[in-house]
């Protein structure tokens, strides 16, 4: 079978000819049909994330579409994390138990693009954040896979105003498209004036703010934030680092809370991802991304590490249809 592998850690995958794997105790084989190339690949192939020094070579892709006995279904793997290999290959050998079968008419290569992101901004927004209808939501890094999905999932929530944040031009616009009612600018690093544009697009005092940025835009939208509002933090793409003030969360009892899916136990990252496809089936959600033959996948892990992709790339190793 073809499969992109990891080599030497910090360098893109090399599609070779392997071996088709054989399943373990509890496995059974997927057709991939949609392996999507997300951060967390590239952290982990990089050699210099948490989980250490990936042993090579090794098949990336922590999750994916595929079908199995006819059925379409999403599966994860721990590709980069510990021993064993991923998605991007043709065949992947998958305990059956962490298997979430798809609705029928199930748009595979749409849903490998939302996969992860679209759980964290769902479970983000409700199980963590406490979404109620009527309030007022922040969403940075709106341009994002995640923040995209934040911003149609909380207007599919009731939320009566959400505001989008974003660095970069195209991400802003990747932003209006996914329904926000304001986009700000964070082409600053000036918490007050990242704090005055929050204040100017927001309809008063923000309830809940949606956060995988962290850093200078965290500490501007968490001064938006009412009596007793919420923020989740959920990554830290612009700093490790956040310069809060402890005035800004004592004077309004605010709550800061964390959020990553690996806290979920395997029933709550299935009924996730079965409530993201139904979404996506429904036509309300929806991020931008690209399709890319596994063939092309150095390039195109190239092009996702540089973030110069039309959105989350898509590798399609056997195509439906």
């Amino acid at each position: 079978m073809r499969a992109a592998e990891i080599r030497e850690p910090g360098r893109p995958p090399v599609v070779a000819e392997r071996k088709p794997p054989v399943p373990g105790d509890g496995e059974v084989l997927v057709d991939v049909l949609a392996a999507p190339i997300t951060p967390l690949d590239l952290l982990c192939a990089s050699g210099t994330s948490y989980f250490g020094t990936p042993a090579t070579p090794y098949v990336p892709g922590v999750q994916g579409v595929g079908t199995v006995e006819g059925r379409t279904v999403w599966f994860p793997s721990q590709a980069g994390m510990a021993p064993g290999d991923g998605s991007m290959a043709e065949v992947a050998a998958v305990p059956e138990d962490s298997l979430v079968a798809l609705p029928d008419g199930a748009a595979p290569v749409q849903l490998a693009a939302l996969g992860l992101s679209a759980v964290a901004a769902h479970m983000a927004l409700s199980w963590r954040g406490e979404l109620a209808a009527g309030e007022q939501v922040v969403v940075l890094g709106a341009g994002g896979v995640v923040g995209q999905a934040a911003v149609q999932l909380a207007r599919t929530a009731g939320a009566r105003r959400v505001v989008g944040a974003a660095r970069s031009p195209a991400a802003r616009e990747r932003a209006e498209q996914a329904g926000a009612d304001a986009v700000v600018a964070l082409d600053t690093g000036d918490v007050a004036e990242l704090a005055r544009r929050f204040a100017d697009a927001a309809d008063g005092p923000v309830d809940l703010v949606i956060d995988p940025l962290f850093g200078a835009p965290a500490a501007a939208a968490a001064r938006t934030l009412r009596s007793g509002g919420r923020l989740v933090n959920l990554g830290s793409s612009a700093d490790e680092t956040c310069p809060i003030d402890s005035s800004t969360i004592r004077g309004r009892s605010l709550r800061l809370l964390g959020y990553t899916n690996n806290e979920l136990t395997v029933e709550q990252r299935a009924s996730a991802v079965a409530f993201v496809a139904a979404e996506a089936a429904a036509g309300r959600l929806t991020v931008a991304h690209e399709t890319v033959p596994l063939e092309d996948a150095a390039a195109a892990w190239r092009r996702q590490g540089e973030g110069t992709a039309a959105g989350r790339i898509v590798l399609t190793p056997r195509p439906p249809g």
